[in-house]
Protein backbone atom coordinates (compact mmCIF):
# COMPACT_ATOMS: atom_id res chain seq x y z
CA UNK A 1 0.00 0.00 0.00
CA UNK A 2 1.52 3.33 -1.06
CA UNK A 3 1.48 6.55 0.94
CA UNK A 4 -1.62 7.96 -0.79
CA UNK A 5 -3.58 4.74 -0.16
CA UNK A 6 -2.51 4.74 3.49
CA UNK A 7 -3.65 8.33 3.89
CA UNK A 8 -7.00 7.45 2.29
CA UNK A 9 -7.53 4.54 4.67
CA UNK A 10 -6.69 6.80 7.59
CA UNK A 11 -9.26 9.32 6.34
CA UNK A 12 -11.92 6.59 6.17
CA UNK A 13 -11.17 5.55 9.75
CA UNK A 14 -11.19 9.14 10.97
CA UNK A 15 -14.48 9.78 9.20
CA UNK A 16 -16.18 7.13 11.33
CA UNK A 17 -15.34 9.03 14.52
CA UNK A 18 -16.29 12.53 13.34
CA UNK A 19 -19.18 14.35 15.04
CA UNK A 20 -20.90 17.71 14.81
CA UNK A 21 -18.73 18.59 17.82
CA UNK A 22 -15.76 18.53 15.41
CA UNK A 23 -15.88 21.98 13.81
CA UNK A 24 -14.62 20.88 10.38
CA UNK A 25 -17.30 18.19 10.13
CA UNK A 26 -20.03 20.50 11.42
CA UNK A 27 -19.22 23.25 8.93
CA UNK A 28 -19.24 20.76 6.05
CA UNK A 29 -22.59 19.31 7.13
CA UNK A 30 -24.18 22.73 7.68
CA UNK A 31 -22.90 24.40 4.51
CA UNK A 32 -26.04 25.72 2.78
CA UNK A 33 -28.17 23.64 5.16
CA UNK A 34 -30.75 26.26 6.15
CA UNK A 35 -32.99 23.65 7.78
CA UNK A 36 -30.19 22.33 10.00
CA UNK A 37 -29.03 25.79 11.07
CA UNK A 38 -32.61 26.85 11.81
CA UNK A 39 -33.13 23.76 13.98
CA UNK A 40 -29.96 24.45 16.00
CA UNK A 41 -30.77 28.15 16.53
CA UNK A 42 -34.42 27.51 17.37
CA UNK A 43 -33.47 25.02 20.09
CA UNK A 44 -30.62 27.08 21.57
CA UNK A 45 -32.54 30.37 21.56
CA UNK A 46 -35.90 28.79 22.44
CA UNK A 47 -37.62 30.46 19.51
CA UNK A 48 -39.73 29.01 16.73
CA UNK A 49 -39.78 32.11 14.52
CA UNK A 50 -36.21 31.96 13.18
CA UNK A 51 -36.08 31.77 9.40
CA UNK A 52 -32.58 31.69 7.90
CA UNK A 53 -31.94 33.42 4.58
CA UNK A 54 -28.13 33.06 4.41
CA UNK A 55 -25.56 30.54 5.67
CA UNK A 56 -21.80 30.74 5.22
CA UNK A 57 -19.29 28.39 6.82
CA UNK A 58 -15.62 29.00 7.59
CA UNK A 59 -16.08 32.68 6.72
CA UNK A 60 -13.17 35.05 7.55
CA UNK A 61 -14.09 38.45 8.97
CA UNK A 62 -11.54 41.25 9.44
CA UNK A 63 -11.52 44.52 11.33
CA UNK A 64 -9.88 47.76 10.13
CA UNK A 65 -6.51 46.69 11.58
CA UNK A 66 -6.56 43.44 9.61
CA UNK A 67 -7.19 41.30 12.70
CA UNK A 68 -9.45 38.45 11.64
CA UNK A 69 -11.41 35.47 12.86
CA UNK A 70 -12.83 32.57 10.86
CA UNK A 71 -16.45 31.99 11.78
CA UNK A 72 -17.52 28.34 11.82
CA UNK A 73 -21.12 29.14 10.85
CA UNK A 74 -22.28 32.66 9.98
CA UNK A 75 -26.02 32.89 9.44
CA UNK A 76 -28.46 35.72 8.80
CA UNK A 77 -32.19 35.44 9.43
CA UNK A 78 -35.15 37.07 7.71
CA UNK A 79 -34.99 40.08 10.06
CA UNK A 80 -31.24 40.59 9.37
CA UNK A 81 -30.16 39.33 12.79
CA UNK A 82 -26.70 37.78 12.50
CA UNK A 83 -25.54 34.57 14.17
CA UNK A 84 -22.04 33.22 14.69
CA UNK A 85 -22.05 29.58 15.83
CA UNK A 86 -18.67 28.30 17.03
CA UNK A 87 -17.53 24.86 18.14
CA UNK A 88 -14.91 24.95 20.90
CA UNK A 89 -13.52 21.60 22.02
CA UNK A 90 -10.74 23.23 24.03
CA UNK A 91 -11.75 25.26 27.09
CA UNK A 92 -8.96 27.72 26.28
CA UNK A 93 -10.60 28.58 22.96
CA UNK A 94 -13.87 29.65 24.59
CA UNK A 95 -12.61 32.55 26.71
CA UNK A 96 -14.58 35.72 27.37
CA UNK A 97 -12.19 37.85 25.30
CA UNK A 98 -12.61 35.49 22.33
CA UNK A 99 -16.38 35.93 22.55
CA UNK A 100 -15.98 39.71 22.78
CA UNK A 101 -13.67 39.73 19.74
CA UNK A 102 -16.09 37.71 17.61
CA UNK A 103 -18.99 39.92 18.69
CA UNK A 104 -17.09 43.07 17.71
CA UNK A 105 -16.21 41.61 14.30
CA UNK A 106 -19.86 40.81 13.66
CA UNK A 107 -20.84 44.39 14.53
CA UNK A 108 -18.14 45.83 12.28
CA UNK A 109 -19.34 43.57 9.47
CA UNK A 110 -23.02 44.46 9.93
CA UNK A 111 -22.68 48.25 10.09
CA UNK A 112 -22.05 49.77 6.69
CA UNK A 113 -20.84 53.29 5.88
CA UNK A 114 -23.66 55.76 6.31
CA UNK A 115 -25.84 53.41 8.39
CA UNK A 116 -27.43 54.77 11.56
CA UNK A 117 -26.07 52.86 14.57
CA UNK A 118 -29.58 52.77 16.03
CA UNK A 119 -30.66 50.59 13.11
CA UNK A 120 -28.00 47.93 13.65
CA UNK A 121 -29.70 44.50 13.98
CA UNK A 122 -29.10 42.14 16.89
CA UNK A 123 -26.12 39.81 16.77
CA UNK A 124 -25.60 36.46 18.48
CA UNK A 125 -22.27 34.76 19.20
CA UNK A 126 -22.94 31.17 20.24
CA UNK A 127 -20.16 28.95 21.60
CA UNK A 128 -21.01 25.24 21.71
CA UNK A 129 -18.33 23.85 24.02
CA UNK A 130 -17.42 20.20 24.48
CA UNK A 131 -17.07 20.76 28.24
CA UNK A 132 -19.06 22.78 30.75
CA UNK A 133 -16.61 25.69 30.66
CA UNK A 134 -18.74 27.81 33.03
CA UNK A 135 -18.96 24.89 35.48
CA UNK A 136 -22.49 25.75 36.57
CA UNK A 137 -24.22 22.53 35.46
CA UNK A 138 -26.54 24.55 33.22
CA UNK A 139 -27.43 23.70 29.60
CA UNK A 140 -27.05 27.30 28.35
CA UNK A 141 -25.33 30.38 29.74
CA UNK A 142 -26.66 33.65 28.27
CA UNK A 143 -24.25 36.60 28.55
CA UNK A 144 -25.85 40.07 28.48
CA UNK A 145 -24.70 43.60 29.39
CA UNK A 146 -26.49 45.29 32.30
CA UNK A 147 -26.66 48.82 33.73
CA UNK A 148 -25.93 49.06 37.45
CA UNK A 149 -28.30 51.54 39.14
CA UNK A 150 -27.64 51.51 42.84
CA UNK A 151 -28.24 47.93 43.92
CA UNK A 152 -30.28 47.13 40.84
CA UNK A 153 -29.17 45.81 37.47
CA UNK A 154 -31.16 46.62 34.37
CA UNK A 155 -30.66 45.02 30.96
CA UNK A 156 -28.67 47.39 28.73
CA UNK A 157 -30.47 46.16 25.59
CA UNK A 158 -27.77 46.92 23.03
CA UNK A 159 -28.76 43.92 20.91
CA UNK A 160 -25.43 42.13 21.40
CA UNK A 161 -25.90 38.59 22.70
CA UNK A 162 -23.38 35.91 23.69
CA UNK A 163 -24.40 32.38 24.65
CA UNK A 164 -22.38 29.41 25.85
CA UNK A 165 -23.94 25.98 25.27
CA UNK A 166 -22.79 23.15 27.53
CA UNK A 167 -21.90 20.21 25.27
CA UNK A 168 -21.88 17.86 28.29
CA UNK A 169 -25.53 18.50 29.06
CA UNK A 170 -27.80 15.46 28.57
CA UNK A 171 -31.16 16.49 29.99
CA UNK A 172 -34.36 14.97 28.64
CA UNK A 173 -35.27 18.12 26.72
CA UNK A 174 -34.55 19.59 23.29
CA UNK A 175 -31.15 21.04 24.17
CA UNK A 176 -30.11 17.76 25.85
CA UNK A 177 -31.12 15.82 22.76
CA UNK A 178 -29.29 18.31 20.54
CA UNK A 179 -26.06 18.01 22.53
CA UNK A 180 -26.39 14.21 22.35
CA UNK A 181 -26.57 14.51 18.56
CA UNK A 182 -23.54 16.82 18.47
CA UNK A 183 -21.47 14.13 20.22
CA UNK A 184 -22.90 11.20 18.25
CA UNK A 185 -20.69 9.34 15.76
CA UNK A 186 -23.50 7.15 14.38
CA UNK A 187 -26.21 9.12 12.50
CA UNK A 188 -28.70 6.30 13.14
CA UNK A 189 -28.47 7.03 16.89
CA UNK A 190 -29.27 10.74 16.53
CA UNK A 191 -32.52 12.33 17.68
CA UNK A 192 -32.97 14.93 14.95
CA UNK A 193 -33.32 13.56 11.43
CA UNK A 194 -32.52 17.01 10.01
CA UNK A 195 -28.98 16.68 11.36
CA UNK A 196 -28.75 12.91 10.93
CA UNK A 197 -29.42 12.93 7.19
CA UNK A 198 -26.45 15.22 6.46
CA UNK A 199 -24.13 13.21 8.75
CA UNK A 200 -25.41 9.99 7.16
CA UNK A 201 -24.67 11.34 3.66
CA UNK A 202 -21.03 12.16 4.45
CA UNK A 203 -20.45 9.00 6.52
CA UNK A 204 -22.42 6.30 4.67
CA UNK A 205 -23.35 7.41 1.14
CA UNK A 206 -20.73 6.50 -1.49
CA UNK A 207 -20.75 9.96 -3.08
CA UNK A 208 -20.78 11.71 0.28
CA UNK A 209 -17.87 9.66 1.62
CA UNK A 210 -15.88 10.38 -1.55
CA UNK A 211 -16.60 14.10 -1.22
CA UNK A 212 -15.63 14.08 2.46
CA UNK A 213 -12.39 12.21 1.78
CA UNK A 214 -11.54 14.75 -0.95
CA UNK A 215 -12.16 17.58 1.51
CA UNK A 216 -9.94 15.88 4.12
CA UNK A 217 -7.21 15.39 1.51
CA UNK A 218 -7.43 19.06 0.52
CA UNK A 219 -7.23 20.11 4.17
CA UNK A 220 -4.18 17.90 4.67
CA UNK A 221 -2.48 19.39 1.60
CA UNK A 222 -3.35 22.92 2.70
CA UNK A 223 -1.88 22.24 6.15
CA UNK A 224 1.33 20.98 4.54
CA UNK A 225 1.57 24.12 2.39
CA UNK A 226 0.94 26.31 5.43
CA UNK A 227 3.88 24.61 7.14
CA UNK A 228 6.02 25.32 4.09
CA UNK A 229 5.05 28.98 4.21
CA UNK A 230 5.81 29.13 7.94
CA UNK A 231 9.22 27.59 7.30
CA UNK A 232 9.93 30.11 4.53
CA UNK A 233 8.99 33.00 6.82
CA UNK A 234 11.26 31.69 9.59
CA UNK A 235 14.20 31.30 7.18
CA UNK A 236 13.68 34.81 5.82
CA UNK A 237 13.43 36.33 9.28
CA UNK A 238 16.61 34.55 10.42
CA UNK A 239 18.50 35.71 7.31
CA UNK A 240 19.18 32.18 6.06
CA UNK A 241 17.71 33.08 2.67
CA UNK A 242 16.87 36.33 0.89
CA UNK A 243 13.58 37.39 -0.67
CA UNK A 244 15.02 36.62 -4.10
CA UNK A 245 15.88 33.06 -3.07
CA UNK A 246 12.40 31.95 -1.94
CA UNK A 247 11.52 30.53 -5.37
CA UNK A 248 14.73 28.44 -5.34
CA UNK A 249 14.32 26.94 -1.87
CA UNK A 250 10.51 26.68 -1.93
CA UNK A 251 9.68 25.79 -5.52
CA UNK A 252 6.59 23.85 -4.30
CA UNK A 253 4.90 27.15 -3.46
CA UNK A 254 2.89 28.98 -6.10
CA UNK A 255 3.70 32.55 -7.13
CA UNK A 256 0.68 33.72 -5.13
CA UNK A 257 1.85 31.89 -2.00
CA UNK A 258 5.36 33.31 -2.39
CA UNK A 259 3.90 36.81 -2.57
CA UNK A 260 1.94 36.06 0.61
CA UNK A 261 5.16 35.03 2.35
CA UNK A 262 6.94 38.19 1.19
CA UNK A 263 4.06 40.37 2.34
CA UNK A 264 4.07 38.67 5.76
CA UNK A 265 7.80 39.19 6.20
CA UNK A 266 7.63 42.82 5.07
CA UNK A 267 4.82 43.44 7.54
CA UNK A 268 6.88 41.96 10.37
CA UNK A 269 9.97 43.95 9.43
Amino acid sequence: MNTAEQAHQQDLERLKSLRYMDDDFMTICLADDFEGVELILRIILGREDIKIKSVRTQEPLKNLQGRSAVLDVHAIDSTDKEFDVEIQRSDAGAGAKRARHNSSLLDAHILKSGDDTEDIPDSYVIFITENDVMKGNQPIYPVERHITIGENKVLFGDGSHILYVNGKYRGNDEIGKLMHDFSCTNPDDMNYETLAKKARYFKQDEKGVAAMCKIMEDMRNEAARDKLKEKAILMLKSGKISLDEIQIFFSELSNEEIEEVKAEVMQLA
